[in-house]
């Protein structure tokens, strides 16, 4: 798919953790809907060069670069915001709004590592939302996560639920919601807030292109899934097939990772329309797949055997996750379009086409 850059944008956003999976495909969706992006990431986890497969997507449009500037550096770093949002006005440009995907997110390293977790996730958001409040900028789409929820019987899951993360990486991010919440609900506060709760973002643009890239042995189940069919890993380990499910494997709500990046477009543009307020919002399709069931789905679209071995449960997962995403769906000018067909046919698309990742 190629795209043809509008060359007037429309407002100026920062992306945090932009050149990561679930930022640099929203880069990708904010660019082709005119606006301006300054990204920050210290790519510890991510490689920038995911931003210039953009300009291939953008059939090599040389303009397209031109409406993304690159900061690398670490949102803990207060300093070095500052320089980012001073540089921005001193270019005429005021930073509109921040969609903030910065931090860590794996949940079993957050049980090695909470103190980790916490610095990164916690501190980096608060640095973050002083240095948004110094140059009075007041719209934020936060990246959060299902894993808010903890586990709950009830399925599928709704906004209004109890929030009961069971990991520190969940704890993080339901402390930054509330954070959010306590300075919206702030007497001086014209805050616009959206808490987005995604559930099991996979697949990739479908160009091939852009896609998920771990650095380490992936954690989550799909890039894991596809580095077995390539040959990386000889097989896959299936944490656990004693949960109460439908065939003892976790299930999880899986959405197609550009569906996700126009979900955050979409956010962004109803925020910035909209008076000050906060909305809580799952992000997933509303269909519940199996570990075995995704499985069989990719070896069927794309004719790979993945071979399999079941091992223990892992500490702080749970057995279900599926989003209740009506809400979404009323708020913002968005559903998911892909369906697991296509978030299989383009994972694999992108690992075949870059076996070695960026």
């Amino acid at each position: 798919m190629v795209f043809k850059l509008l060359r007037k944008h429309m407002k100026t956003i920062l992306v945090t953790g932009g050149s990561g999976f679930i930022g640099s495909h929203t880069c990708l969706c904010l660019l082709k809907n005119k606006y301006k992006i300054i990204v920050v990431d210290s790519n510890v986890n991510s490689s920038k060069l995911s931003l210039k497969m953009i300009k291939k997507i953008f059939d090599q449009n040389k303009e397209v670069m031109e409406e993304i500037i690159f900061h690398q550096g670490d949102i803990r770093d207060e300093k070095f915001l500052k320089k980012v949002f001073l540089k921005s006005l001193n270019n005429g440009y005021q930073i509109d709004g921040v969609i903030h995907f910065a931090g860590l997110k794996s949940v079993e390293e957050s049980i090695k590592y909470p103190l980790m977790y916490w610095d990164n996730n916690v501190s980096g958001t608060l640095t973050l939302i002083k240095v948004m409040e110094l140059f009075n900028c007041e719209t934020i789409v936060f990246s959060s996560s299902a894993t808010v929820y903890g586990s709950s019987e009830i399925s599928p899951l709704k906004e209004s639920f109890e929030i009961k993360p069971l990991n520190p990486y969940g704890q993080t991010k339901a402390t930054i919601e509330y954070i959010l919440d306590g300075i919206f609900r702030s007497s001086k506060s014209n805050l616009k807030v959206a808490n987005l709760r995604y559930f099991n973002p996979i697949g990739a643009h479908c160009s091939g292109l852009m896609g998920e890239e771990p650095l380490n042995k992936p954690n989550n189940l799909f890039p894991y899934i596809c580095l077995v069919a390539a040959g990386k890993y000889k097989k896959l380990n299936i944490y656990g097939n004693d949960w109460p499910t439908f065939d003892g494997t976790g299930v999880r709500d899986y959405i197609h990772v550009m569906d996700l990046a126009e979900a955050h477009f979409s956010t962004l543009k109803f925020l910035l329309s909209n008076k000050a307020q906060l909305i809580n919002l799952n992000i997933g399709t509303g269909i519940g797949t199996s570990v075995l069931d995704l499985i069989n789905k990719f070896s069927v679209v794309n004719d790979i055997i993945i071979p399999f071995e079941i091992v223990d449960r892992r500490p702080g997962d749970v057995a279900s996750l599926v989003a209740n995403n009506q809400k979404a769906i009323s708020i913002l000018d968005w559903k998911p379009q892909r369906d697991l067909n296509n978030m299989c046919a383009d994972g694999w698309n992108w690992q075949k086409r870059n076996p070695n990742g960026y």
